[in-house]
């Protein structure tokens, strides 16, 4: 009966356990409203586009443009990277289109994508090119010497390379969205930075106190996580751990009443 009572609760603690891990698979990112997706993209660092998680951002250009946008990413994300770009006519053209994906963190360092087709060649007569870069696991801290991806802004750059004299300047339409996966406790370090990687990178209209008209200054980064920077410390990771040891506890109780006995020393007859 105590063996039985013992693999009951253990059994329990495993349900219990296993429900945060569970809600810590499911993407972090929801979409958000199409209607105010940014309809344009900057052309350099300072001037990036800031784009939500879960928006699909578009813009028009052309294909000597630089295209830029800005999306924040804390830790125990993983970011995923989607464009399209709608290619001009194929009559318009004279060869072959290579373009490319590039993600930067907040401090400009090119980040290694983990899978995805970050580069691709569209053939004269292709209608569209799709890329796509899935970066490493964002880590709440690391090393100066790492470049690891950390908490902050990350940004997207979009751009053709290798192209011909005659097609530069055409007209195209490229299409971004950012979605994140939730690593969970797997991606948890012992560590956190004291502030998150937001450079001042937007030029927006903001009023001033002392003035009543609008002043355009430089600002940080507007875009933040929904519940703010560092919001996932909290992870399976401390239920596992605490699991752990509760699950060593009852071994230890359940090995015990195993090996104890009946608890009454056997009787030796006199006279031996």
């Amino acid at each position: 009966m105590r063996i039985r009572r013992v693999l009951t609760a253990t059994l329990l603690l495993i349900g219990v356990a296993s429900a945060p891990a569970v809600a810590d698979s499911s993407p972090s990112a929801s979409p958000s409203d199409d209607s105010a997706a940014p309809t344009q993209a900057g052309t350099s660092f300072r001037t990036a586009t800031e784009i939500e998680q879960g928006q699909q951002a578009t813009a028009s250009g052309s294909t000597s443009d630089y295209l830029y946008w800005s999306f924040p990413a804390d830790a125990g994300q993983r970011p995923t990277v989607k464009a399209t770009v709608r290619l001009p006519e194929g009559s318009a053209r004279t060869a072959a289109q290579t373009w490319q994906l590039d993600v930067y963190d907040g401090l400009r360092r090119r980040q290694a994508c983990q899978y995805g087709a970050q580069t691709r060649t569209a053939a004269q007569d292709a209608a569209s090119v799709d890329l796509s870069c899935t970066l490493r696991n964002v880590r709440a801290w690391s090393e100066t010497w790492a470049d690891d991806p950390l908490p902050g802004t990350y940004y997207i750059r979009l751009t053709a390379t290798g192209l011909q004299a005659a097609d530069l300047g055409l007209p195209l339409s490229a299409e971004v969205q950012v979605d994140s996966k939730d690593i969970g406790g797997a991606a948890a370090v012992d560590g956190a930075l004291a502030q998150p990687l937001v450079p001042g990178i937007a030029i927006t209209a903001k009023s001033s106190d002392d003035d009543s008209e609008d002043s355009t200054t430089a600002t940080l980064s507007s875009l933040e996580p929904d519940d703010g920077w560092a919001s996932g410390w909290w992870s399976d990771r401390w239920v596992w751990t605490a699991f752990g040891g509760v699950l060593a506890a009852l071994a230890g109780i359940g090995g015990y009443a195993l090996t104890r006995g009946s608890g009454r020393p056997s009787r030796v007859p006199r006279g031996v």
